[in-house]
């Protein structure tokens, strides 16, 4: 660790080509780099493109005036998005520390990188499971034709593909009413929904579903077996951390855009695919929507919730760029990725639902869902009604399952960086270990969300964490960095890695950093608040003790930011006045990792603070 007096570098530190890719090898040997520029970009823009992009954007999309709905997204990226995601990756290069100890630039605020690891460790557990089903329906795929093609012997007698028909004959209901020359009057007419056989296999196959989180139930055993498999596919890929991770990533990062493209092409040359894909951006984009302040909304929402920002993910990833990498071009070209995949995909899927809309003979609008019941109801069926229909149903899964893969490399990362950071001596050696142990416990976590009962575990987690509480950490973030620690400070930092930049150019990242992004997520917040209503799954409501179980989650997250502050306040030296002074300054341990990047800047200013602290310690 740097000491003062060491022999630091008077030197200006060399800039580097700004779009230089980064050099080959590891300039920081002790704690590692990436191998190449490549293997970081695939690895974050595996992380950024997730399942939001997939399941979840499409049908915002659509909600929200289709087309239309571009203007606002893409907005939000420029004004929420880029620089967020820009100021995370300046931190985690900066300093090459994980989400915990970046927070050495402002110690009172240590709470944050805490609640950071409290949201990824729930969010390991989330990701795992959702890897789990699709591994299950993956091998269940291997069947021609699909177990969820047609009702058999696990569906009831509520199962089928159309609503079933009754007629009142004088007051008797008799079912699918047909007789010579004679049909059933439309005023004597009843038609009773169903279910369809896909959704009946997924409650009643692959999840065995109860009827509520109070019915646990046993566990699923093929589910458990995937969740097994799944942790120790993970285990295995970051065995050596970024060094076999990396590698892994140009297969995961680039197979699912082949998946995409090959679902995308298929779906447009089937009967019907017009219709869906003007539903969903086409001729029938809704420009009105624009005025709703529930569209902004979303955009902005779907924009955090896709870019991952406040996970914690950027900042690990970046945290092992060389220093002089240019990641404002970084974080441009990866943003734009991310928005593009999203648009990219919700054409694949629209396609087909286009087509299942006209084999059913129903609206578009009638067969489009989101989360769980686009992925694992509605676009099964829809694939079961093509031919070959075990080969697309093997893509998609597999598709999901990679993506799904993506992102939980980098969550687990996020977990054993921040580890090994805060004890580099003892797990530094042990990084296998510790990987083999984190993964083995995120498997034990989420056994509970493989019982009957275990949907509802992973839509609790879903609705408490995967919302608002982000938006909190990246507001308390940008109060951190760029009023607490300083903008001029911020800006000195990123121009030490990248070289200097114009007034224009920081002009506009001022105008983000300090008023544009944190007021639309105070937007977002309270907006959020007011509307807030109890999760459910479908029509089954959570009880009370479910729901205080979900608040108890969110106070796993925030509360350990005043916690932290009040500890460290207690620990501090001085009247209360310098100890708040003391714990807003940055720490000792607060500067770029090697000795040959901290320059002058930071062996004065070092030096200065521990001229004053002694000052202070005579006074006293």
């Amino acid at each position: 660790m740097w000491k003062y007096g060491s022999n630091i570098s008077k030197d200006p530190p060399i800039i580097a080509d700004q779009d230089s890719p980064v050099d080959d090898g590891d300039e920081n040997p002790e704690r590692g780099n990436w191998t190449n520029k490549t293997e970081y970009l695939l690895s974050m823009i595996g992380f950024a493109i997730g399942l939001g992009n997939i399941w979840r954007f499409p049908y915002v999309a659509f909600k929200n005036g289709g087309g239309a709905f571009l203007i606002p997204y893409f907005v939000m990226l420029v004004l929420c998005g880029i620089p967020l995601f820009f100021l995370e990756n300046a931190i985690g290069q900066f300093c090459s520390q994980g989400p915990v100890n970046m927070w050495r630039a402002v110690p009172i605020l240590q709470g944050v990188g805490l609640g950071i690891i409290m949201v990824n460790a729930l969010l390991s557990i989330y990701y795992n499971v959702i890897i789990a089903y699709s591994l299950f329906y993956m091998f269940a795929s291997f069947q021609s034709p699909l177990p969820w093609s047609s009702c058999h012997s696990w569906a009831d007698s509520n199962c089928g593909d159309r609503p079933k028909v009754y007629c009142n004959v004088s007051g008797v209901l008799v079912t699918n009413w047909t007789q010579e020359n004679n049909t059933c009057p439309s005023s004597s007419m009843i038609k009773v929904p169903v279910q369809s056989p896909s959704e009946q296999y997924w409650d009643r196959v692959a999840l065995q579903r109860s009827s509520g989180l109070d019915e646990t139930g046993p566990v699923v055993w093929y589910l458990a077996l995937c969740l097994l498999l799944s942790s120790m596919l993970v285990a295995a890929a970051l065995i050596r951390g970024i060094k076999s991770s990396g590698k892994v990533v140009y297969f995961t990062a680039t197979f699912p855009y082949l998946v995409i493209l090959i679902l995308l092409i298929r779906g447009v040359t089937l009967e019907g695919a017009k219709d869906g894909i003007e539903f969903y951006i086409g001729s029938k984009s809704n420009l009105t929507k624009l005025t709703e302040g529930q569209v902004w909304k979303d955009a902005a929402t779907q924009t955090f919730y896709s870019l991952s920002i406040a996970w914690g993910g950027v900042v690990t990833l970046a945290s092992y760029s060389n220093f002089h990498n240019n990641m404002f071009l970084d974080s441009v070209v990866v943003t734009l990725i991310n928005h593009g995949t999203s648009v990219f995909a919700g054409f694949a899927i629209f396609s087909i639902l286009g087509h299942m809309a006209q084999i059913y003979g129903k609206p578009v609008a009638e067969v489009v869902k989101e989360g769980f019941g686009l992925a694992f109801i509605v676009y099964p069926a829809a694939l079961a009604k093509l031919p070959i229909s075990p080969l697309w149903s093997i893509l998609f899964f597999f598709m999901l399952f990679i993506v799904g893969l993506d992102t939980q490399f980098t969550i687990l990362e996020v977990i054993t960086t921040c580890l090994t950071d805060a004890y580099p001596e003892i797990l530094k050696p042990r990084r296998a270990f510790l990987t083999i142990a984190t993964s083995s416990i995120i498997f034990l976590l989420g056994l509970p969300c493989v019982t009957r009962a275990g949907i509802y575990w992973v839509t609790l987690i879903d609705q408490f964490i995967t919302s608002w509480v982000l938006l909190i950490l990246a507001l308390m973030e940008i109060i951190g960095f760029c009023y607490i620690y300083g903008g001029n400070r911020l800006i000195k930092d990123i121009e030490m890695m990248i070289g200097e930049k114009t007034f224009g150019f920081w002009l506009w990242w001022r105008a983000c950093w300090f008023f544009i992004s944190p007021c639309i997520i105070v937007g977002i917040l309270i907006w959020s608040l007011l509307t807030f209503v109890p999760p459910s799954y479908g029509t089954v409501q959570f009880p009370a003790w479910g729901l205080a179980l979900g608040w108890c989650m969110v106070a796993f997250v925030l509360l350990w930011i005043p916690v932290i502050a009040v500890y460290k306040m207690i620990r501090a030296e001085g009247n209360p006045w310098k100890r708040l002074k003391s714990l807003c300054s940055p720490s000792e341990e607060w500067h770029p990792y090697l000795d040959i990047h901290r320059g002058e800047r930071y062996s004065e200013e070092h030096c200065s603070k521990r001229r004053e602290v002694s000052t202070s310690d005579k006074q006293m």
